[in-house]
């Protein structure tokens, strides 16, 4: 049997398996794997959200075993405004493994036809099939990269044969044994994310930035992590020049892997992705080399990694966000490119927490209203004018990854170099300064396949336009179908959307001040013809 028959074979099987519930046996983040179940969705039996189960259908997930808390959330709030009284042990409605299975210290052979497991036993391999829509895929290179290490695998396995989903390199993982390597004088985070253009051939790297004491690096396994994750620019999608962003939360592993870590992946919930990608908790695994969806496949990625001597930290982090996506799914709010997108939702949720990240401003209010009345009128479109509108007038740090990156970045270091407060307003994040106790920065290359190779993300406006065509109608864009949540699944707050202006203040103030202009040049110029005339006429 091929490997698509093995496939097809095994969307029955999992399901059977699925509906049973089958218990995690990784861990997931900071939780416990027996706190789990993964099932396919929708589940008739489980807590989770009914919409969280229509954005889930069909794919396997796991989920809060019976007696487990549930996430809660207030109906009266909008997404990261709700953090008040959070419960720290309670779990997230869903995790998106898209797998049942999950396998370690595997060995691919060089054909890529047999996986050697932990055991030493081999069992046919095979691989999910490929999105019709994704540009990204493996190929012999994706083969020759995968049969030079070990892996981490999710997948199903399908009488004798495994099928996998994400196949994760296991020589990516920090260095405990590495020694302190500060940034030196000149050097910054923004330089090492622009390396060798983003850094999409180069090695993967584990850089110990910082520690509180010589030698703590080495006695960090089993401490609670926070890390800021930043995804560069796609080389072939020019409305991707901006990156991508997530917070991750999780535990540091003997060996130094963080495959198991939970990340929080914001993304657009209103239209299916061509990849295949929902937004929600996720395995760092699945997030990164997902066959189909995996950021991995298509572009360089970057992580400063905190890590702490006490959980709670990560763990509210984590809290905050478990809740922020129970009002995503009920469209309590909505993902915006430039308002609330994932750098913009996952800035609110450390500044509602009490983090205030620095902020950098936005790009200019005056160029922003000028924007808005000449997209406008070349466009004629009143949406498309307050959209450039936003772009130019949102604070920086929660536009463009990248920036949140660094700003974030910039802070935990001062942080921990410091031990300053000045940006921590509130009880739960102040105690950050005494418990960090090491801080990595690491560059994730990309993941050889059909996909050309990606950037550095941009940190403006202005460069996010030189590394795009200047004639825009060469961009490459990858077009996307609308997926919008079924009306009878929507209540509260999702039935009063926040709908901003059409027309902005300081755009309408602009206009007047241009208009008035325009008149006093007029006047003016009337005046000066008619001066002359009335002295001729006398």
């Amino acid at each position: 049997m091929g490997k698509w028959g093995w496939w097809v074979l095994g969307c029955s099987q999992v399901l059977v398996a699925a509906q049973a519930g089958e218990v995690v046996k990784h861990p997931l983040g900071q939780y416990d794997s027996e706190q789990f179940i993964t099932l396919s969705m929708p589940c008739a039996h489980c807590q989770s959200l009914p919409q969280a189960q229509w954005y889930f259908k069909n794919e396997t997930v796991a989920v809060p075993a019976a007696g487990q808390s549930l996430t809660s959330f207030s109906l009266d709030k909008r997404g990261a405004d709700d953090v008040a009284s959070l419960d720290l042990y309670a779990l997230p409605d869903v995790v998106w493994t898209g797998s049942t299975h999950h396998w370690t210290h595997t060995r691919l052979s060089g054909d890529g036809k047999r996986l050697q497991l932990a055991d030493g036993k081999e069992m046919p391999f095979g691989i999910v099939p490929k999105i019709p829509t994704n540009l990204s895929y493996w190929n012999q290179d994706t083969q020759t990269f995968y049969a030079q290490r070990a892996l981490s695998i999710r997948g199903e396995q399908v009488g004798q044969a495994i099928v996998a989903r994400t196949l994760w390199p296991e020589d990516f993982r920090l260095n405990l044994q590495a020694q302190a390597q500060p940034l030196q004088r000149g050097e910054s985070l923004k330089q090492l994310v622009q390396y060798e253009q983003g850094g999409a051939h180069s090695q993967h790297e584990s850089r110990l930035l910082w520690q509180k004491a010589p030698g703590v690096a080495q006695s960090l396994v089993g401490r609670a992590v926070l890390g800021v994750l930043l995804n560069g620019a796609q080389g072939d999608d020019d409305e991707a020049h901006g990156g991508h962003f997530a917070l991750t939360t999780g535990i540091i592993s003997a060996d130094g892997s963080y495959h198991h870590w939970l990340v929080n992946n914001y993304y657009n919930l209103a239209t299916n992705s061509e990849k295949g990608i929902i937004a929600g908790v996720t395995p760092f695994d699945k997030y990164m080399a997902d066959l189909n969806s995996g950021q991995a496949f298509y572009r360089p990625s970057y992580m400063l990694v905190a890590v702490f001597s006490q959980p709670t930290v990560p763990a509210t982090i984590q809290a905050a966000s478990n809740r922020t996506y129970q009002h995503f799914y009920r469209n309590d709010f909505v993902y915006d490119h430039a308002l609330n997108n994932c750098a913009g939702i996952s800035v609110d949720v450390l500044h509602n927490l009490g983090w205030k990240v620095p902020e950098s401003g936005g790009e200019s209010l005056l160029k922003a209203s000028a924007a808005y009345w000449y997209m406008a009128a070349t466009e004629r479109s009143l949406t498309k004018g307050r959209a450039i509108y936003d772009y130019l007038n949102t604070e920086m740090t929660r536009l463009f990854p990248a920036v949140a990156f660094d700003a974030i970045g910039n802070d935990l270091l001062n942080i921990a170099h410091t031990g300053s407060t000045q940006t921590l307003a509130s009880p739960e994040m102040q105690v950050m300064a005494s418990q960090i106790e090491a801080i990595y920065f690491v560059r994730i290359p990309q993941i050889p396949s059909s996909r050309v190779a990606g950037l550095a993300p941009v940190y403006s406006f202005e460069q996010y336009l030189k590394q795009a065509p200047a004639d825009r109608s060469q961009w490459k864009i990858i077009p996307v179908t609308p997926n919008p949540l079924p009306k009878n699944l929507k209540d509260g707050l999702a039935l009063k959307p926040q709908m901003p202006m059409l027309i902005t203040l300081p755009a309408i103030l602009f206009l007047m001040s241009i208009l008035g202009v325009f008149y006093l040049l007029i006047r003016v110029s009337w005046n000066a013809i008619k001066w002359p005339r009335k002295n001729i006429n006398k």
